[in-house]
Formats: C-alpha cells, structure tokens, sequence
C-alpha cells in the first residue's frame, strides 16, 4: 500500500527563511506537557481504565465534527451507530467513513483524524475503501495492547492537567479515586450549571428542586444561591479551577434582591414570560461572577450557539449530535453590567470565548486590552482550526498582544484527539510568531519566550493553576 509520511515542517510558512524561524520556535514546545484546562474527556475513562472496543468507539462515535459532515453527505446517523440487530458491526461503520473519506480533506477533523492514525498508531496508509480494513485490524490490534489503554496513551501524551465537564450535583467520586490513584497529571472537575441557571432547559424547575434538596435549603432565592455556593465548594475541594458557562445569548443584568426574588418564584412556578427569563439568566450570570469573585474558580463563558437546530434530528437521536450551530454574538453590551460590578476585581479571571469571528478585533480584543479580568478564550469549536486559529491571532494581537489570551482551548471529548489539536495550535502559533520575526516587529528572543509563555506559563496564569 501506499505510504505517506507526514511532513514534520506541516501548517508552517511555506517561505523558507520563515520556515525556519517557525520550525524552530515550534520545536521548543513539540514535546512540552499539555496543559488542558477545557474540555469533556468523562473522567471515569481515565479511572477505569478499560480497553478501547474498536476504531469506530475511538474514532468515530461521538466525535459530532465527523458525524454532521457524514450526515451532511447523506448518510443516515443510525448508519453510524454499531447495532447488532441491525446488521452493522463496527467494521460496517468503518468502512462508511472510508467510503467518504475524501470529503474531509481540507477540514480540521480530517486532519487530526491522520494526526491521530501516524502519531499514535504509525498509520501512514491514506485511509480509503481499499485500505479501509487493514486499517481497522491495526488498530484493532493496537487497542488489545495495555500501552492503547486510556491511562497509559494519557501518560504518553504527557497530559500535565486535563479539566473535565461535570454536573453541579456529581459527588465526584471518579475524581477523588484518580486523585488517590497512580496516574502522572493531574484531573479536575469544571462546575457547569447551565441546567441550574437556565429557566428554558427542559426540567429546568425539577433540577432546581433536585439542587436545593441534595443540600437542604429553602426554596427562596437566597437558599437557592447558597445551594449554588455548597456545590461549588465541593467542586473546589475536589480540585476544580473553572466554572463554565454556555449561552446563546451574553446578557448580563444586575438586579436588586426584591426582584431577583419574583423572578426566581416566576421561572420555578412555569409563570415566567420570555422577558422575565432572559432576565433571569442575565442576573444569574452576574451571580455566577461574584461567586467567582469569592471563591476563586475563573469563570468561563461560551456564548453564541444555537442548540439543537434540527428538531427531527433531536427527537430521532437526542441533543449533542452534531447539529447546534453558531450564531453572531455582540459582547460589549452585553457583558457590561457584569463588568461594571466585577471586571476591576483583583484575582477575578473572566474567560470569554467566541464562535462569531466579527467579533475578535470588534469586541473580544478591546475589551481583554482594558479589563484585567477579562481574557481572550482560544478559537472554539468550529474555529479551533489551522486557518482560523491564525485568524484569531491575527485578529486580536495588534490590540490585546499575547498574554491576554488564555492558552489553547482543546475542547474535546476524545482523549486521542488532545495532543493533535494541541501541537495544531503550536505550529500556527510558531508560524504567526515567524512572520512577526521576519518582518521586523518581534525580536527572536521575544518570540521564544513568547512561544513557551503559550503553551505554559499564560495558560497556568490564567486558570490559576
């Protein structure tokens, strides 16, 4: 078969004396640890530790960014799920994403994908219907291996902090058990209340209800935020940095305690109209930030996603599969209230990200440059690609430079995927950093520094680790 070696000076400058200057800086930081202070790797993949069921289970399941286009291809979701009683193994499905195989050149999750194959496993062989099964018996035969375990690849890819996506009521047992435990790196917990601040959530009072219950408080909003505060003390006692946020819409609202009060018996009695519960969720991100405030965890916010766009795809499959879609997001308005109470707080750390690109140079830029609290989220998403993580640098460094951002944002579910998307934004950085060098705006001394600072010392600065 064929075999196609990758090419170690890959997304760096194609002019040469830029190259060099790029692949350089690039090898200072290839084998650096990896800091990931984002992402939903479920924790108890890494505690129990089991075997890998096939390339499919790896690859494919669960991964949205290679399911939608396959969808958008014309092929059936139920095609790519492995069900015996219907006939498809996991090899079925394989052999569906070789067949469209060529739809992913050019796109990020391709190339992560061979990222993944060569890095990982050695696979050099182009993944096509040919090779499609001698591919999937390599990796078959990597998984039986103990070194293709999740705890030993986790160890290979030299993770030094992996930040997980959990519920506010997970008592974080897998946590405390991978503290005790053996495994190099440590693992932390991320608050995500979205469900607990969000009157449109479906069960949205029922989870409420569930809240004040698992920590005995009344059912008035003082003993609602309390309940709030216990959980995220229980997240910061079991290792927690972060509190995430995930909105369509940034809109903050700073209401007094009288009102609050109505709006909070509005949204639990199902009373509330559409204006009361933006309002709602306005003011509860103002609380989030001052329980931030208090308590240390940075906040994070992701707005500018609509969920679940395709009704027929929710009801046939359920939510986050592959089918949430951005939308433009303004945040200087929006975000002002908050910032007029907390953004001058020593020690706040306010993450924004962005799916809306408008935004970098517009909004994000300007606002990171001014307020101390405030730092610039990497490119998120749809945007955590070669060309827009460029973009992103581009956008934002005349404005805000490099220490207000926060550091590579991996973002994924799928353990395999961290150290490509990692050293994907260390080699557009080492290129971007190049063409700074050659122009005559950045010293190369300052570029080194620079290109160790964003893969160590600005993430650690910024999620306080």
């Amino acid at each position: 078969m064929i075999q196609v070696h990758r090419d170690s000076a890959r997304l760096l400058p194609v002019e040469p004396s830029t190259r060099a200057i790029a692949l350089d800086l690039y090898e200072r930081v290839a084998d650096a640890p990896i800091i990931s202070p984002h992402g939903h790797v479920p924790p108890s993949l890494l505690l129990r530790d089991e075997p890998y069921i096939d390339p499919v289970a790896l690859l494919v399941t669960g991964d949205h960014y290679v399911t939608r286009l396959l969808h958008a291809a014309g092929v059936d979701l139920a095609d790519l799920v492995v069900e015996a009683s219907a006939g498809r193994d996991a090899r079925t499905v394989w052999r569906t994403l070789a067949a469209h195989w060529h739809r992913f050149a050019g796109t990020a999750s391709g190339y992560w994908i061979e990222e993944e194959l060569d890095g990982v496993f050695g696979i050099t062989t182009p993944l096509g219907p040919d090779s499609a099964d001698a591919i999937f018996d390599e990796i078959a035969a990597a998984l039986s291996r103990p070194g293709f375990r999740p705890r030993a690849l986790f160890e290979r890819f030299a993770i030094e902090f992996l930040a997980t996506t959990d519920d506010p009521l997970d008592e974080l047992q897998a946590h405390a058990a991978l503290a005790a435990s053996t495994l190099k790196g440590r693992v932390a917990p991320t608050f995500r209340p979205d469900r607990y601040l969000d009157p449109d959530v479906i069960g949205f009072a029922g989870n409420v209800e569930r809240l004040l219950s698992s920590t005995g408080r009344p059912g008035d909003f003082a003993g609602y935020l309390g309940a709030l505060e216990e959980r995220r003390a229980h997240f910061i006692r079991h290792g927690a940095v972060s509190a995430d946020h995930g909105v369509e819409e940034l809109f903050t609202l700073d209401l007094d305690l009288g009102e609050a009060e109505r709006l909070f018996q509005a949204v639990i009695a199902g009373t509330a109209d559409a204006a009361e519960r933006r309002a709602f969720r306005g003011h509860m991100l103002v609380q989030m930030a001052r329980m931030s405030v208090d308590d240390g965890l940075v906040m994070t916010i992701h707005p500018g996603v609509a969920r679940n766009h395709s009704s027929a795809t929710l009801d046939r499959f359920g939510p986050d599969t592959g089918h949430d879609i951005p939308v433009a997001t303004e945040f200087t308005r929006g975000i002002r209230p908050l910032l007029e109470k907390y953004g001058l707080e020593r020690d706040f750390h306010l993450v924004l990200f962005a799916v809306d690109e408008t935004a970098y140079s517009r909004e994000l830029a300007p606002l990171a440059g001014f307020y101390p609290s405030v730092y610039l989220g990497a490119p998120w998403w749809f945007l955590d690609a070669p060309d827009a993580i460029a973009r992103h640098r581009s956008a934002v460094t005349e404005t805000a430079g490099f220490y207000r951002g926060s550091g590579f944002i991996d973002d994924t579910r799928a353990l395999l995927s961290i150290p490509a998307r990692h050293d994907t934004a260390r080699r557009v950085d080492a290129g971007f950093l190049a063409g700074l060098v050659a122009d005559g705006r950045v010293r190369l001394d300052a570029a080194q520094r620079i290109m160790d600072d964003l893969v160590g010392a600005i993430p650690r600065e910024v999620f306080k680790l």
